[in-house]
């Protein structure tokens, strides 16, 4: 049997109970990941107990109570909170999701807030996203043409813009990508999820003349094919994207363009 040795500071360890609110009537208990670079000590997992009627009703709303009214120290990403911008995603009850469309009344008993996994952490539920959009920026995401600019737009008719839907739409939070197995052994190279669903929104516009490069950029045992149709990807979306679907999509045309 094989035999793992974690590094010490690897291991998380049991952190602090903060005091419940005093005269609460509604009280939702919080797990909360916690880690300080500065601090040299091993990752813990804090317990806080939020007011429900003091309390607008998503896991961000709570995340943010805690911040204001217990512990300042609490350090997230967040911004939109509206489910536009992905700063929020995080690993709420076993799920990456975005903490801001998550509601608390969507899980039962203690709510468990962990960082994207795989990820490395810059700071409690903060992960580090530096190779994550490299990736992205790695797929060229912008239009790539050669014919002469026109006058005013490059036009496209409505069945052509139809070919977009379900990819446009992506956030870049890495909710998928995170979840994707494949992705955390060989995230040094393969894209993932996320940035695969965006090199297929290029691919598919037919304003752009970038195809066959486009392509060849993919075309790669590790870019591309260590996808395994494992479906984590598209569970995971919190837009309802498919990811999945793009991907093989790529590996169709890859094929269509050899025959």
């Amino acid at each position: 049997m094989v035999q793992l040795t974690l590094p010490q500071n690897s291991k998380i360890t049991e952190g602090k109970t903060w005091q419940r609110p005093t005269g609460a009537r509604r009280v939702t208990p919080f797990r909360i990941y916690r880690w300080n670079p500065d601090d040299n000590a091993n990752p813990r997992v804090d317990t806080y107990f939020v007011d429900r009627d003091d309390c607008a009703p998503m896991v961000l709303d709570a995340l943010i109570w805690i911040k204001n009214k217990i512990d300042p120290t609490l350090t997230f990403r967040r911004s939109c909170r509206e489910g536009v911008c992905g700063s929020c995603a995080m690993n709420i009850d076993g799920t990456n999701t975005l903490a801001c469309t998550k509601g608390m009344d969507e899980i039962k008993d203690t709510i468990k807030v962990y960082p994207l996994p795989h990820m490395a952490v810059v700071k409690d539920l903060v992960p580090d996203m530096s190779n994550f959009y490299a990736q992205y920026a790695s797929i060229e995401p912008w239009l790539k043409t050669k014919t002469p600019m026109p006058e005013k737009e490059w036009k496209q008719s409505h069945e052509d813009r139809k070919k977009l839907d379900d990819h446009y739409e992506c956030i870049l939070c890495a909710c998928c990508s995170t979840s994707c197995p494949s992705y955390w052994w060989n995230d040094n190279r393969y894209l993932g999820p996320a940035a695969l669903l965006q090199a297929n929104r290029w691919i598919n516009d037919s304003r752009d003349e970038a195809t066959g490069e486009r392509l060849d950029n993919l075309e790669d045992p590790f870019r591309l094919y260590r996808c395994h149709t494992i479906m984590n990807c598209t569970k995971a979306c919190p837009k309802g994207l498919n990811p999945a679907r793009s991907i093989a999509e790529i590996k169709k045309k890859m094929v269509e363009r050899q025959v």
